[in-house]
Parts: C-alpha cells; sequence; structure tokens
C-alpha cells in the first residue's frame, strides 16, 4: 500500500485495526497507551508522536517498510504520479 501522507497513514491503521476487529481499547493495552492516545492518532495523525507510530503498528502486528520512489515493489510497479506534497 503507498501511503503519502499522515492522512493515509491514520487510515490505513485504522482499517487494519478494524479488520483484525480489534477496539482501539484493546490496541491502546496492546501498545501500552491509553484508547484515547489511539483515537488521536486516528483522527489527527500529524499530532502524533513517532513513538505512538510505532507502538501502534506494533500492536497491530505490523511494520514500516520504506523504499525509494520509483521502485518497483513486491506488490507490483509503482505509481508513476509525481510527489505533490511539501512538509
Amino acid at each position: 500500500m503507498k501511503i503519502t501522507s499522515p492522512r493515509g497513514l491514520a487510515d490505513a491503521l485504522q482499517q487494519a485495526r478494524k479488520q483484525q476487529n480489534q477496539t482501539q481499547k484493546t490496541i491502546g493495552a496492546l501498545a501500552g497507551t491509553k484508547q484515547s492516545t489511539v483515537s488521536a492518532f486516528e483522527t489527527s495523525p500529524e499530532h502524533a508522536r513517532i513513538e505512538t507510530l510505532f507502538k501502534l503498528l506494533s500492536a497491530l502486528n505490523m511494520e514500516l517498510v520504506l523504499e525509494s520512489r520509483g521502485q518497483e515493489s513486491a506488490n507490483g510497479p509503482a505509481n508513476s504520479q509525481a510527489w505533490d506534497q511539501e512538509w
């Protein structure tokens, strides 16, 4: 899955949580954080700490994989659209 924004990342984690039939409270407990922290990440990811991201990824049994733009990933060819975000 190609993610290019904090909102996209939050949506992907929320979707994974729901597919696993987990509540925010359960994921928070697995991550060692509060339900309100999970909720805050899902609604306002741009304000989250990187540490929170990795705790949530761990609780969801997920990992972050970085690759160069334009590289072909295991999921198929990269999207040829240009990057339009500037942070």
